[in-house]
């Protein structure tokens, strides 16, 4: 389907970016920064083999907070513009520009010490994804949300220490191939419960995408530049979600 140009234009201008910064578990905010490993820059990876592809790159706050989440509870994940939220007064781009639709996705990997683990050749499995449903993007849901994209942790998720994984993907460029854009930070949490379940469908980042994915490499619009997908079902990334 040929997209009309000028939302290619307006798509290619838009500044709009996001950062994943914050977590609450249970309704209770777990306080900015605390436990997320987060950039100061607000911009995508848009190469799906970037070696930085798990957690993000440039990560300038980190610290050693290892947030307690008991399996089966709600937790959050808050977005914002910049460190902080919105970049100045009436930001209409904050937590992200509206014309970002996409998914937000959640995957898990196995650590020793959440605190202190490394990125490189770790084993994620997803536990939460959510993409378009009734034209109605992740994203809307998000921004509606004033930056909290919420998800239950499955209660079969075995006690120990993970990184979680928290990525939203852009898609109002992805008609063309390296354009769909790819946010994502990692936080560091500790599960509690009576779970066993360590987790399947294991995928590595990089690797478990594709450039040409049928839910990377397409278009999101309609014949009258709607972005609800044309009628079609959106095929979500990756693997499927952990079902308990």
């Amino acid at each position: 389907m040929k997209v009309p140009s000028a939302i290619i234009a307006l798509a290619a201008l838009a500044s709009g970016h996001t950062i994943f910064q914050k977590v609450s578990v249970d309704g209770v905010d777990q306080g900015q920064l605390k436990g997320v490993r987060a950039p100061d820059s607000d911009y995508p990876i848009q190469d799906v083999t970037d070696a930085d592809m798990a957690c993000n790159k440039g990560l300038t706050h980190k610290d050693t907070t290892v947030i307690e989440v008991p399996a089966g509870s709600k937790v959050g994940a808050w977005w914002g513009h910049v460190i902080g939220g919105a970049q100045g007064a009436n930001d209409a781009d904050n937590p992200i520009a509206a014309s970002h639709k996409g998914p937000i996705m959640v995957y898990l990997a196995k650590v020793d010490d959440a605190a202190t683990a490394g990125t490189t050749g770790l084993k994620w499995f997803k536990v939460a994804e959510d993409g378009l449903n009734n034209g109605v993007w992740a994203v809307d849901k998000m921004i509606a949300a004033d930056g909290w994209h919420y998800f239950t942790m499955p209660t079969c998720v075995a006690p120990g220490d993970y990184l979680m994984r928290v990525e939203l993907l852009a898609l109002h460029s992805a008609t063309m191939q390296g354009q769909a854009q790819f946010y994502m930070e990692c936080a560091q949490i500790r599960i509690s419960g009576s779970g066993t379940n360590t987790g399947s469908d294991f995928v590595s980042f990089p690797g478990a995408y594709s450039a040409s994915d049928p839910g990377i490499l397409l278009s999101i619009y309609d014949s009258s530049g709607n972005p609800n997908g044309g009628g079609k079902e959106y095929q979500i990334p990756g693997p499927s979600a952990l079902a308990c």
